[in-house]
């Protein structure tokens, strides 16, 4: 179980009424794995299932049944708690401080000296971006300039694991690119990163692994490369031959000396497989 960052068995949530009569089931037999040092993304349309996912993980809701583990402890375990950041789909700041000062206010919360809140605290706006602005209360900030502080915030604590909840919302495709970039810069800290996106371009990006949840069921997860192969279908990459030779099969290529590059199973693109998946079921 160590091996893994997250892991859930059977985990359920079934909301219910004044009466307590089921209401709605959130999430149905979820079985998940999320690997040390991968990124690992959650995608699913809304009301899928994915932020009642995160809750149950981050002991923010309770689950009806079944079992979730964090770093190889309990979720319900506290003392994991100091080894995860989350950056929620909406971060809730104190506007009236300034980069600076939220993310001090935010690293004393975890007992942090204060030389190296300091030292964390100035080479967090750096990564993020925002040196011209530290002293700019973030009531003046922009909705993508929130969420570079608050990517800050979820990492001042320098955590084993991080979730991500639609961490580009709101960002120019300068700043899209540069979170994707800091994103993969946690992996090559040896980090694990959760990621839940809409974005499903981003995810193709830097996800290693994806899970696709409808209706509180998970409807398929594994590698992103062996998901979007097309394994009906086979690619060839072919060079020095003249256009008659081109339309000739393997067979003749070899016969005439052609340099076969590559044989491949093209890809669709994610946003294809999530679209079918997701039809298809319904």
């Amino acid at each position: 179980m160590n091996n893994y960052a997250v892991r859930t068995e059977g985990l359920t949530k079934v909301y219910r009424d004044f009466w307590r009569r089921k209401s709605s089931s959130a999430l149905t037999n979820l079985n998940l794995t999320v690997e040390r040092g991968e990124i690992f993304g959650l995608l699913g349309p809304n009301g899928s299932g994915k932020t009642t996912t995160v809750k149950l993980l981050l002991g923010l809701l309770f689950p009806t049944s079944g079992k979730s583990w964090l770093l190889g402890n309990p979720s319900s375990d506290l003392t994991v708690k100091r080894k995860i950041g989350f950056l929620p789909e909406e971060s809730y700041l104190y506007k009236f401080l300034n980069a600076e000062e939220i993310l001090d206010f935010y690293a004393k919360l975890f007992d942090i000296p204060k030389k190296e809140r300091k030292r964390r605290v100035d080479s967090l706006i750096k990564d993020v971006g925002l040196i011209p602005y530290r002293k700019r209360p973030l009531s003046q900030y922009s909705k993508g300039m929130l969420r570079r502080i608050g990517l800050a915030q979820a990492i001042i604590n320098d955590p084993e694991l991080v979730i991500l909840d639609e961490p580009t919302s709101g960002l120019d495709p300068i700043g899209s690119r540069e979170m994707k970039d800091l994103i993969l810069e946690f992996k090559r800290q040896g980090k694990t990163v959760v990621l839940c996106s809409h974005l499903l371009a981003d995810v193709q990006d830097i996800c290693d692994r994806i899970a696709i949840l409808n209706k509180g069921v998970l409807q398929v997860m594994g590698g992103v490369k062996e998901l979007l192969s097309q394994r009906d279908v086979i690619e060839f990459m072919v060079k020095n031959l003249s256009e008659i030779d081109i339309q000739a099969v393997k067979s003749f290529i070899e016969e005439r000396n052609g340099d076969v590059v590559s044989i491949n199973h093209p890809s669709s693109t994610l946003e294809e497989l999530f679209v079918n998946i997701i039809q298809h079921h319904r």
